[in-house]
């Protein structure tokens, strides 16, 4: 089971959403499993710079708040599948409008970020003379 700062009260809704799905990889997790079931592994592959420890934790607390559900089939070797439930699918008609707005912006995003590393790199060279 996992062990979690309970938070006594919400702000607001955004506060409640945040407690579900904050972090880096919830969100890209949620996405991945929208069309379909997914394997661990196959979860791993789409993820490939999440550790196994943080993929099995963040899974772990999804399932606990009912968004994802895991099931496993009694089978040599083990199998179990990841899937959303309704409440995760209704998360999931959420964040769909996030998801374009990041595509919408994607381009100027990450040439904001390049410029801002740019300058960063700029910055350390100088304080080295």
């Amino acid at each position: 089971m996992i062990r979690r700062k309970v938070k006594a009260e919400h702000k607001c809704g955004l506060d409640a959403a945040l407690e579900v799905v904050g972090g880096r990889w919830k969100v890209l997790i949620l996405w991945h499993l929208t069309a379909d079931p997914k394997r661990f592994g196959e979860l791993k592959r789409l993820l490939p710079d999440i550790s196994e420890k943080m993929l099995i934790q963040q899974l772990r607390a999804l399932e606990a708040d009912e968004v994802v559900r895991r099931t496993a089939y009694p089978e040599i070797p083990p199998r179990v599948e990841y899937a959303l439930t309704k409440f995760g699918v209704s998360l999931k008609e959420a964040l769909s409008p996030l998801c374009q707005w990041g595509s919408k912006h994607m381009e100027r995003i990450e040439k904001r970020r390049a410029a801002e590393e740019a300058e960063g790199s700029s910055e350390r060279s100088r304080g080295r003379k």
